[in-house]
């Protein structure tokens, strides 16, 4: 009888799934793996393992890839396809029309489940992705400020959503997003190689890779411009124009969603976008998508889900946090709509969701709203008439949190570079602890508008007092191995000398730089990697004083 029951419903879920080409087969375990947690390298970039090392991160099964056997089990069962792998979900999204080869797969051992997330060819329908509104024609700079004299940058027309968190105040002490790499997740990155805002993210090679997990050409310059426009708040470098929050930064533009329509296949491809930002050492993700309803209504979240990680992208949005990312995502433009509430993944407690005001801080009626029971969204940023690139090669505006979040992710990736000795989540909570409405929160704005002047002072006194235990010195990592990266807390104002010395007192390396007194410098000796194992010494010296310092080298 249990076997009847068994190819029924094996009948009824292959039945379903002729309707659908794209299908996800979830597997039950890893066992048999070519790949091992103490040989990291072999699937992580060295970027991925440093971050695990310096945030005390230990790997787990998630980490490793789908066990190559399994992989290819099903890609043999028939005409069967595999499009992309997610090793953290442990599940394979594969395209096939072939139902003698689902039923091969269903009866694998190591296969849980199958599930239909897309047909082969959708309907070019109107898609249900946050809708933003953007207004082709030039920005009109009108009476809007574009800084003063001393900052770093002439801001032009997006000074205002800089100045609303004080985030010209990180630019002006040289914090511009520097050796931060930033994931961006998207629809597509329409002209970004030709709109002069991004002229000097590509000169500069500032720009890691592209990846389509949509179409799998590996190319996002021709697909949807949503991701160009959030791109631009963070990278654009238009002096008089636009400056971005995160100007310095470096980035990789993934491709997970599909513009023209809303099918579960999107919240897989997310996770695989987020798999590879951790795979290349990206310290960030900025998100501008949110899933709750599909064209099929039959796919539909409910708000039962909300806050429980129920959901393939919360999950994987919660691993990306758990793996050292910070992770930012739109909270969402449901406000005062059905839903109303913030799509998945804003919803993951360690997700820093971000809400829409405008300039002067007003909440914007469409940004969605905080679901009961958690602070959501986290905090707030200018989603309403943003700045972004045009493709006039003229700043234009646009709403929408798609908007907000990226350009609150710029400014901290700048105050992550002030203080890369915390932790994703040491940052968020100084940004979160600096916002206007910290202590009293609420489900329209959170904690409210960040003001990165606060959050950097508060960083910096926890950072004197707790990190570096009244020495000047933290050494990443001691013993150090393939890489040496110094954070020193500067005893004095002026011109200084560090130099790294062998057992001999031979320099192999000398970096000289201005400090100011008790501001935290952070210094990476780039040539760690080739010196032999044995005692080095790492001496300061200035006007006034020396001190040397022990290391050693594994």
């Amino acid at each position: 009888m249990k076997n009847i029951f068994a190819a029924i419903f094996l009948f009824i879920t292959l039945s379903v799934q002729s309707q659908y080409s794209k299908i996800i087969v979830q597997l039950t375990d890893k066992d048999n793996s070519a790949y091992n947690l103490n040989n990291p390298s072999s699937f992580l970039s060295k970027r991925a393992i440093d971050r695990r090392i310096r945030y005390q991160i230990p790997l787990d099964s998630t980490d490793l890839p789908v066990t190559n056997k399994y992989v290819d089990s099903i890609r043999l069962s028939g005409n069967v396809k595999i499009l992309s792998i997610s090793k953290w979900l442990n599940q394979i999204l594969i395209e096939t029309t072939d139902q003698n080869a689902l039923t091969k797969i269903n009866l694998f051992p190591f296969v849980k489940s199958t599930n239909s997330v897309a047909p082969r060819n959708p309907s070019l329908i109107s898609s249900k992705r946050f809708k933003e509104e953007i207004n082709p024609i030039p920005f009109v700079f009108g009476n809007r400020n574009s800084g003063s004299k001393g900052d770093a940058f002439d801001y032009g027309s997006n000074f205002n959503q800089v100045h609303i968190h004080e985030g010209e105040y990180l630019h002006n002490k040289g914090f511009k997003g520097d050796n931060i790499q930033i994931a961006v997740l998207d629809a597509g990155f329409s002209q970004y190689k030709t709109v002069t805002a991004f002229d000097s993210v590509r000169i500069n090679q500032q720009i890691l890779g592209e990846r389509d997990l949509v179409n799998f050409d590996n190319s996002v310059n021709e697909d949807d411009s949503h991701g160009m426009y959030c791109l631009s708040t963070m990278a654009a470098n238009w002096p008089g124009k636009m400056i971005g929050t995160a100007p310095k930064a470096n980035y990789w533009l993934i491709r997970t969603e599909n513009a023209f329509t809303e099918y579960p296949v999107e919240e897989h491809n997310w996770v695989v976008g987020a798999e590879l930002a951790d795979s290349t050492g990206s310290d960030m993700i900025s998100s501008s998508l949110g899933y709750f309803d599909f064209d099929d209504v039959s796919f539909n979240h409910t708000y039962q889900q909300l806050y429980k990680n129920a959901t393939n992208v919360s999950k994987g949005a919660a691993i990306a946090a758990n793996k050292g990312m910070i992770v930012m995502n739109s909270a969402g433009n449901a406000g005062g709509g059905w839903w109303n509430f913030v799509a998945f993944p804003a919803d993951v407690d360690s997700v820093c969701s971000v809400g829409a005001v405008n300039s002067a801080g007003d909440i914007a009626g469409f940004s969605s709203r905080g679901f009961p029971g958690k602070i959501k969204p986290n905090v707030v940023s200018v989603g309403v008439a943003t700045v972004i690139a045009g493709f006039s090669n003229q700043p234009v505006s646009g709403n929408g949190t798609s908007f907000s979040n990226p350009n609150l992710a710029g400014l901290v990736a700048c105050l992550w570079q002030a203080f890369p000795q915390f932790n994703n989540m040491k940052i968020l909570d100084a940004v979160y602890r600096s916002a206007s409405h910290y202590q009293n929160p609420d489900s329209l704005y959170g904690y409210g508008i960040p003001n990165f002047r606060i959050a950097y002072e508060q960083l910096e006194k926890e950072a004197s007092t707790i990190s570096f235990n009244n020495d000047w010195f933290l050494t990443v990592p001691n013993p150090f191995h393939n890489s040496l990266t110094v954070y020193l807390k500067a005893p004095e104002t002026g011109k200084i000398q560090l130099r790294l010395l062998d057992a001999i007192g031979k320099t192999l390396e000398a970096v000289s730089l201005d400090i100011i007194t008790n501001e935290t410098n952070k210094i990476v000796f780039k040539n760690a990697a080739k010196y032999p194992a044995g005692a080095y010494y790492l001496q300061y010296t200035s006007n006034t004083q020396k001190k040397v310092k022990k290391l050693m080298k594994q």
